[in-house]
């Protein structure tokens, strides 16, 4: 077949660009990171190779099956280094899109993610899939050689440049499949043209791909080769967990705890995971997973979508290797199989059972991985309720006691230092913890030194409204939802004090319920303000507060009840002079404030601004607009 030689010139697109100069010009303080994202890919495509000879191996199953293997050479004369794979290798498309483009979705994370701090900045690299762009950070070019398995040796591609905003694409002849990447150094980079230089590199970063590395013509591997795994804990030490946790995730900062276990039973199989210190850039976006890679007997199979851990666990990384599942396993089989559902069981009690003892003997570890994974682990309470007794030990929330917006009171610690008396745990939903901690609803909570847990993360209605209802036998109780309940924590003056304002406010009431017609569900005087006029809530049948807000445009409950404080001067002013001509603006801009305490929107802020400043005119002894002139 006759070869299609001619070249075809592309341009990066915009962001690629950017990447490619900062590579070029700005990380170079830790340089050998190019060797290690190079090798990594290389790993990576290697495994990807043996899967699809077990998933189909009709394609690539002709193929050659020489060992797998990475070799690094360099030439002085030439100034180069070389890294070539025997993987699955790339078609001209895949070069396209997934070289051509720069990682796609990650680019643009990436390069919001920029700390200005170089070293900080070279260890993100890997993590947004920007990796083999490093190797501009020691070559002015890059030629890469590579043929997708499967395909004729006639459809190799070569793609080359030298990362100023254009690349080269050809067809070649390429016998074998895999990938060759050769770099022309810069003439400031020669260090890198040694061997003993090239293997310290390989032996820092990458000594447990389990891949062999070889170097030049020599087949001897230069890194243990081995999977980490499958060796002793005995003979492993934290460097080891953490140099192959780098390796697995390219997350430059040491994991917070690990767990690595072998069962044997029943079914045979080794868990190695890991807790990162810090949350990955897609944690929050929706269908993200790869946490986990599946091994079936050492052998790469696929990346964890859901089987192998539940969604509210997708921030673990690590290694799960059966013995008992077959090398040609899909999906649909791991959606079927008892020896998948009995790995995730265990891997769960594991990682919950870890997570435990990092709160209880390391609370400082535990309150860094709840600033990063808190509200994630939150969900579980909500979708596992096989494991939610040992979740909600593991919760940790702000509260009326905490010194700092930090989460660091257990239900464990509020039920301890509960008040004599107090049979319920109170809390409030809010949109943020600063408008919680400044809602009026807390007022009468904090008179009477009640603690009451803060409440601002999405997911906090969903878990309290629903699976969370209940806690040592104390009923979880919202502050914002129906009439004020102290229990026996409030005295017999307090009741007849209400019972009084319901009688000496209820013509008031009558008033101010005609002008919110179609605003307010009901007006009622409270006892749960203390210096506040006036406060909105939930009826008590209704969804919780914050819960509904979200579910509102406006913000408000379905039912809003306008609470008025009997003890307020301005609440008592409006009950002595009932036939105050100005009472409705003074309802509606109760409301309206009170909806605005509540982190809720006023549906007519104009109408609220031009009532409040004429009501502050008529303060002033005179209504009328133009008394200054």
């Amino acid at each position: 077949m006759t070869l299609q030689s001619d070249t075809e010139t592309r341009s990066f697109q915009a962001e690629a660009a950017q990447i490619l100069d900062l590579m070029a010009h700005s990380l170079y303080s830790n340089k050998e990171i190019f060797l290690r994202e190079l090798i990594s890919n290389a790993s990576d495509a290697i495994d990807r190779l043996r899967f699809e000879r077990y998933a189909d191996p009709g394609p690539v199953g002709g193929e050659s099956d020489d060992a797998p293997r990475i070799r690094i050479s360099f030439d002085k004369d030439a100034g180069t280094v070389t890294i070539a794979d025997n993987g699955i290798g790339m078609s001209r498309q895949e070069v396209i899109d997934n070289i051509g483009t720069i990682a796609r979705s990650g680019t643009a994370d990436f390069l919001r993610s920029l700390t200005g701090d170089q070293r900080r900045d070279a260890e993100l690299i890997g993590q947004f899939g920007v990796g083999f762009y490093s190797a501009f950070v020691v070559a002015d070019r890059v030629v890469l050689t590579t043929r997708r398995a499967g395909l004729p040796a006639s459809e190799g591609v070569r793609w080359s440049s030298d990362g100023k905003g254009e690349y080269a694409l050809e067809a070649v002849e390429r016998a074998e499949h895999g990938t060759t990447i050769v770099l022309e150094l810069r003439e400031s980079e020669d260090e890198l043209l040694s061997e003993y230089r090239l293997r310290s590199i390989v032996q820092r970063y990458s000594d447990h791909i389990t891949q062999p590395i070889v170097l030049s013509d020599d087949d001897t591997a230069v890194n243990q080769a081995s999977a980490l795994w499958t060796r002793p804990r005995s003979e492993l030490s934290e460097q080891d967990y953490h140099s192959y946790y780098r390796t697995l995730t390219h997350d430059y900062s040491d994991p917070l705890a690990h767990v690595h276990t072998k069962v044997e039973g029943r079914y045979e199989y080794t868990l190695l995971l890991y807790i990162p210190s810090r949350a990955p850039h897609d944690l929050w976006l929706p269908q993200t997973r790869g946490g986990l890679r599946l091994h079936v007997r050492r052998v790469f199979i696929l990346e964890d979508t859901g089987q192998l851990l539940p969604d509210y666990l997708r921030f673990v990384r690590g290694v799960v290797d059966s013995a008992d599942l077959p090398l040609n396993v899909s999906r649909e089989i791991l959606q079927s199989s008892h020896a998948v559902d009995h790995i995730r069981s265990s891997a769960v009690k594991r990682v919950l059972k870890l997570l435990g003892g990092l709160a209880a003997d390391e609370p400082g570890k535990y309150a860094d991985f709840w600033k990063e994974f808190g509200g994630v682990l939150k969900q579980g309470v909500a979708d596992d309720p096989a494991h939610r007794e040992d979740l909600v030990e593991l919760l940790r929330f702000t509260s009326t006691r905490s010194g700092t917006q930090d989460a660091d009171v257990s239900l464990a610690d509020y039920v301890d230092r509960m008040k004599d008396g107090q049979d319920k745990i109170y809390y409030l939903l809010a949109p943020g913890q600063s408008s919680a901690a400044a809602s009026p609803h807390l007022e009468a909570y904090r008179a009477k030194d009640i603690e009451v847990l803060l409440l601002s993360e999405a997911v906090d209605g969903f878990v309290v409204s629903g699976p969370l209802q209940e806690y040592r036998g104390k009923r979880l109780r919202s502050v914002t939802q129906g009439p004020p309940d102290f229990g026996t924590l409030e005295d017999e003056a307090e009741k007849e004090a209400a019972d009084r304002a319901d009688t000496d406010y209820a013509a008031l009431l009558g008033l101010l319920k005609a002008h919110l017609a179609g605003k307010a569900y009901d007006v009622r005087v409270t006892s749960r303000l203390t210096t506040s006029p006036a406060c909105i809530v939930a009826d008590g049948v209704e969804t919780d507060f914050t819960t509904a807000q979200r579910l509102r445009g406006s913000g408000l409950p379905n039912q809003p009840i306008l609470e008025i404080n009997p003890g307020h001067p301005l609440v008592r002013r409006l009950n002595e002079d009932r036939d105050d001509p100005r009472l409705a603006e003074w309802a509606h801009v109760l409301f309206d404030q009170s909806v605005l305490t509540a982190g809720a929107r006023i549906e007519e802020p104009t109408a609220f601004v031009t009532r409040l400043n004429e009501l502050l005119l008529s303060l002033t002894g005179d209504g009328s607009p133009d008394a200054s002139d």
